[in-house]
């Protein structure tokens, strides 16, 4: 069966779970550096160390979670109490008062984040057809996009209707949390899948990832150098701030990047079923690095929108095809293991970019410390062109 854009009933129903998500997560992102730096007065690298942590310790559940699914033959199990432990966490951010609160909800959120997203990638690839998992994904992306997109929107006219109380939009932020859980519970369903036992799956989590291939590989430790330059998107809300947009604004410009985003990802996955992962993965590490360039160059506030819009193209040529490209180099049977492995890794790699970050931030100013992300985007492109072909 095969509902909007000819994608299977399941990928839809998992794309519907997706939007409603980034509802509630979108509603809380964009204000979190904010509540953080100007209502509980924490520092710059202290925002880059609770965000680093977060990310990167909870990253560490998507290798076991993805592990597990591929070991007992279910995914679902794990995308729903994934999602209902994020979902528990998001109104807790009301009740901060210090920083340790807030990473202490924030890390729940990660671990929530973690458990779900190498089986529910998983899923998405086991329910597509081979000749569409570019499209496949690029809809699921779009769908979380979308809710990118209503998030921040639903925040902007929130936040002047609750005196501009950053605690209440984290509050209704439950409300979209609540219905995505409910339909990962009724609607999305587990795939039968042949789940013939690979010589690899026989022992542990390290032994499971020598059947992942040296493409797999190499491009996991490219995609892990290219992360360590890309540091959490608060910087690029703090950045906004000191050009002078508004608190209000930001959710919009956040709106913004997550439209483009939208509109992007459904055409970069079909364009890489025809003309093939690398070619966009190569092109969203050169856009990146230019878009970093321009914050570093910034001086102004218009100069944001602007900025914010590249970024989400940046973000529609990369996230779904990223995850199209995983399904390719690796068997069915081992792409739990092979997306857990992948978000693991360039997971971890957070913490120090976000340290990197906030350290050249506050020791040389925000140019220098968005001149090292483009860096590390420039050295990550030249990379990928010596990846190994697949065997």
């Amino acid at each position: 069966m095969t509902l909007s854009l000819r994608v299977k009933k399941n990928i839809f129903f998992l794309g519907l779970v997706s939007l409603l998500t980034d509802i509630s997560s979108e509603m809380v992102y964009p204000l979190l550096p904010l509540f953080l730096a100007n209502v509980l007065g924490v520092t710059i690298p202290l925002i880059g160390l609770i965000e680093g942590i977060a990310e990167s310790t909870a990253s560490l559940m998507k290798v076991v979670s993805g592990w597990l699914s591929d070991r007992s033959g279910r995914r679902k199990p794990f995308v729903w109490f994934g999602y209902g432990l994020s979902s528990v966490m998001k109104p807790l951010f009301a009740l901060s008062t210090a920083g340790w609160q807030v990473l202490f909800f924030r890390f729940g959120d990660r671990v929530g984040k973690g458990i779900r997203t190498s089986p529910r990638d998983a899923m998405v690839a086991d329910s597509s057809p081979e000749t569409e998992k570019g499209r496949s994904f690029g809809f699921h992306r779009a769908m979380d996009s979308f809710g990118a997109v209503l998030g921040p929107l639903a925040a902007f006219v929130l936040l002047p209707r609750v005196g501009e109380n950053i605690r209440w939009i984290f509050v209704l932020s439950f409300i979209p949390a609540l219905a995505a859980l409910l339909i990962v519970f009724i609607f999305v369903q587990e795939k039968n899948r042949n789940h013939a036992r690979l010589p690899s799956e026989t022992g542990g989590v390290v032994r499971g990832m020598g059947g992942l291939g040296s493409e797999y590989r190499y491009f996991v430790v490219v995609v892990c150098l290219f992360t360590l330059g890309n540091s959490s998107d608060a910087f690029l809300v703090l950045r906004a701030r000191d050009l002078g947009l508004s608190t209000v604004s930001i959710p919009l410009v956040w709106l913004f990047f997550n439209a483009v985003n939208t509109v992007c990802a459904i055409p970069a996955g079909m364009i890489s079923d025809r003309l093939g992962r690398k070619r966009l993965i190569f092109c969203s590490f050169l856009l990146y690095g230019i878009v970093y360039l321009g914050f570093a160059l910034a001086s102004r506030p218009g100069h944001i929108w602007l900025l914010f819009s590249a970024y989400g193209v940046y973000y529609g040529l990369s996230e779904g095809v990223f995850r199209a490209y995983v399904a390719d180099l690796v068997p069915s049977p081992l792409r739990g293991t092979a997306y857990g492995v992948f978000h693991a890794t360039s997971g971890i790699m957070a913490l120090p970019a976000s340290l990197i970050m906030g350290i050249l931030w506050q020791s040389l100013g925000a140019s220098w410390a968005f001149f090292f992300g483009a860096f590390m985007a420039f050295l990550s492109t030249g990379f990928l062109l010596g990846a190994p072909r697949k065997q």
